[in-house]
């Protein structure tokens, strides 16, 4: 993100006014994926940690409207695979996650 004072007010309102009509804009990112270990614990605390960080290309007017009025944006994410601290095996697992993630919102658990 930018300070909301880098975009430009017309812009913004204008996209204000599109989600107020129905319009889902779309925002673009490039992303990275870690996956990290506690360096020290116990077994039986062991856990790992997924961080999915997005870096947003363009979209700053769209994200500050839809803050502003509530509403959704779509955002389309360009996973740098290997520029993260993930495991080639950790890239495979996101699709099932990504569904898991999907079923929940869809049955509200």
């Amino acid at each position: 993100m930018v300070p909301p004072t880098w975009n430009t007010r017309d812009r913004v309102e204008e996209y204000v006014e599109l989600m107020g009509g129905g319009t889902v804009p779309t925002a673009v990112a490039v992303s990275t994926l870690d996956v990290c270990e506690p360096a020290v614990g116990q077994p039986a605390d062991h856990y790992r940690h997924w961080g999915l960080t997005h870096f947003l290309l363009d979209g700053h007017h769209k994200l500050e409207a839809a803050a502003t009025a509530g509403h959704p944006v779509r955002l389309l994410s360009l996973l740098a695979l290997g520029e993260g601290l993930a495991e080639s095996e950790d890239y495979g697992r996101l699709p099932a996650l990504r569904t898991q993630l999907r079923s929940a919102r869809v049955t509200g658990t």
